[in-house]
């Protein structure tokens, strides 16, 4: 009996403020990391655009589309079956007069599997996402595609060890994580990156699965009323292994297309034989459940 095997891809590129232009670019990197034998393959957080949340202004608001019929969706979803890949797609969501940083998850099929909404929603300075976005109500989710059960999550969700023993603990073979981020406005001597690293390759290897994190370059410059917010994004895409080992890794400048092959039947015994989930005591995480260690949140 053959084994599962299955190659992620991490794309990595500059935005412009142009969306037909990213776009577009998004395409021509998944066509080139489906040549380079990719079956699955993670474009970075809020591709369409600028990350529009270095600033508060009421008028970005107006990048917000609903879900059903997003033309970017739609796009990928042929591209998708085009190629026989399955393409996360992150875009801004609006639905009603709610707001969210979401992602659908595309079938090699074309199929749109669903959608998942980003949990954990960072607001500090460059990173204002409380003002557009509502706090996710999807709650973490596992997607059965083509080649592997996979996690999706988004950025500021990959600080929460949680987010991703929930996903494992779901089923998830695999974990995604697109993201946006780069330096902080407030502290030019503040670099995040390895720590940055380090949290995602801890959930590699505290779940024993394969993780994959795509993440924008360059420099992007937003006006407002008090003079212009500047980011310039640092990269690091990686792919990181069920131990937590750095796989693959593009730098802090470059457009990158990074590729890797995992064996899934064989990363699964790893992760029984290990015993870390027939170890766990879930009897004993009730304070998991608060915000002080004290007092439940839901009561």
């Amino acid at each position: 009996m053959e084994s599962r095997k299955v190659v992620v891809s991490a794309l990595q590129f500059a935005c412009s403020d142009d969306v037909a232009f990213n776009v577009d670019k998004a395409e021509r990197l998944v066509r080139a990391a489906q040549k380079k034998g990719a079956n699955i393959i993670l474009i970075q957080e809020l591709f369409e655009g600028y990350y529009f949340c270095q600033v508060q202004r009421e008028d970005l608001f107006q990048r917000a589309k609903p879900y059903k019929g997003h033309p970017t969706i739609l796009r990928m979803q042929k591209l998708a079956k085009e190629l026989g890949v399955v393409i996360p797609v992150s875009f801004f969501e609006e639905a009603n007069n709610a707001h969210y940083n979401s992602i659908a998850i595309i079938d090699a099929d074309g199929t749109d599997l669903g959608l998942y909404r980003k949990s954990h929603i960072p607001d500090g300075p460059g990173y204002q996402e409380k003002f557009y976005f509502n706090p996710g109500d999807t709650g973490f989710k596992v997607f059965e595609t083509k080649f592997a059960k996979i996690g999706v999550a988004i950025c500021w969700d990959q600080w929460f060890p949680e987010a991703a023993r929930a996903m494992v603990l779901q089923g998830a073979e695999i974990l995604f994580y697109p993201t946006a981020i780069g330096s902080e406005p407030q502290d030019e001597g503040l670099d995040s990156r390895e720590h940055w690293k380090r949290v995602m390759q801890g959930h590699a290897g505290a779940n024993l699965v394969p993780l994959v994190a795509s993440n924008r370059i360059g420099k992007e410059i937003i006006g407002t009323e008090h003079g212009n917010s500047v980011i310039t994004f640092y990269g690091c895409s990686f792919i990181a292994g069920p131990t937590g080992e750095i796989v693959a890794a593009a730098n802090d400048k470059d457009e990158e297309i990074l590729v890797a092959e995992f064996d899934l039947d064989e990363i699964k015994s790893k992760r029984s034989s290990w015993g870390v989930f027939r170890d766990r005591r879930p009897d004993l995480y009730e304070v998991l459940l608060t915000l002080d260690g004290s007092k439940p949140s839901y009561v």
